[in-house]
């Protein structure tokens, strides 16, 4: 990083383990790895209780942990952990340099009622009040925030970098497909195994990666897709795989699919552009602006249709080769590559907002 700092040390928060395998909680690790790597001194702390509906564990954590940094110190507050608690946040806002990161708002959640989605924009709006200055994690996010009135020049954009990699040889004889993500409805696996079991007459595989304890009962639903399309032989469920086994499962793929309904940014999008690899994905959320359609299909949400007409005209399009159009997006893949930040660049451009917003007094 080359960012002067005047900045020495900064206190982060999140909620539960720090070191869960989705994609905000890499962000905010690597973030941490590049910032140490420059003599900062950065403390994470994993709030206990319930997120992000807050129970009096959770409230008793943040309270301890915000009570616990001295005059002037410089917090920055994931979303999860404290948008639904404003007024804790609020004790402590005049005494500390607060800044949110917002991967997405918590009321963009799937599978939320209209009361429970209101109710905690409504939450998220009123402690973003408290802090000094809001990162996100997209641009899709920015806009987002300003339509809920949020002022953009209180928000700072910083994307994810990557960690190079080596690309991927995407030869396959039979195709072989990758899916990393949690295993909860929001990612929309079923989508995809329900185009797969339309495609049954082709040859291929797929590995759908991510953890499987999330959520029990959608995992036993996939478990139960998987059953009655007979894809037991074609499909194989992982669950969570430390990042040196998943590289393997990358330079072992041809393309790679995330079929959700919505993300704040989809950092493994770009990790699958880092490979070089298409990708199919929908429109949800970010996704639009996350994948270049020089490298990849858009379908909308919710459609396992539209996937299954996606792999099949890039992978099954009556020939022996893969089609013309598998050709151009793995070259876009390959091009976007070279345009992809790492994370040490991030990680710079993070230091010179928190500099800038630890400068401004407190309101």
């Amino acid at each position: 990083m080359t960012a002067a700092s005047s900045i020495r040390r900064l206190t982060l928060i999140v909620a539960g383990r720090p070191d869960q395998l989705t994609g905000g909680y890499i962000y905010d690790r690597r973030i941490v790895e590049s910032l140490r790597a420059s003599d900062i001194a950065v403390e994470v702390i994993g709030l206990d209780g319930r997120f992000p509906w807050p129970d009096d564990i959770a409230r008793e954590s943040l309270q301890r942990a915000l009570g616990g940094c001295t005059d002037r110190s410089l917090v920055v507050v994931d979303g999860l952990a404290a948008s639904a608690m404003p007024d804790v946040l609020a004790v402590h806002a005049r005494r500390l340099t607060l800044v949110a990161l917002i991967h997405h708002p918590l009321g963009d959640e799937t599978g939320l009622n209209d009361h429970q989605r209101e109710t905690l924009l409504g939450l998220e709006c009123q402690a973003l009040q408290s802090a000094t200055g809001i990162i996100v994690t997209s641009t899709f996010t920015q806009r987002r925030l300003i339509e809920l009135g949020i002022d953009e020049d209180r928000i700072s954009v910083i994307e994810p970098g990557i960690t190079p990699v080596p690309v991927a040889a995407a030869d396959n004889d039979t195709p072989r497909l990758l899916c990393i993500a949690t295993l909860i409805p929001r990612k929309g696996q079923h989508l995809l195994l329900e185009a797969l079991a339309d495609l049954k007459a082709h040859d291929w595989h797929c590995d759908l990666i991510g953890d499987e304890t999330r959520d029990e009962r959608y995992t036993e639903r996939l478990r139960g897709l998987i059953s009655e399309h007979q894809l037991e032989q074609r499909v194989t469920l992982h669950g969570a795989l430390p990042p040196e086994t998943l590289e393997t499962h990358w330079q072992q793929s041809d393309l790679f699919v995330l079929p959700s309904f919505y993300e704040g940014y989809g950092m493994v999008i770009t990790e699958a552009l880092a490979h070089g690899l298409p990708v199919i994905t929908t429109t949800g959320g970010a996704l639009a602006d996350t994948l270049p359609d020089s490298a990849g299909v858009h379908v909308p949400p919710d459609d396992a249709p539209a996937i299954r007409d996606a792999l099949q005209s890039l992978l099954f399009d009556n020939s022996d080769t893969r089609s013309a159009q598998y050709q151009a997006l793995r070259q876009g893949a390959l091009t976007a590559r070279q345009t992809l930040n790492d994370w040490p660049g991030a990680a710079n451009q993070f230091l010179i907002c928190l500099n800038q917003l630890h400068a401004t007094p407190a309101s």
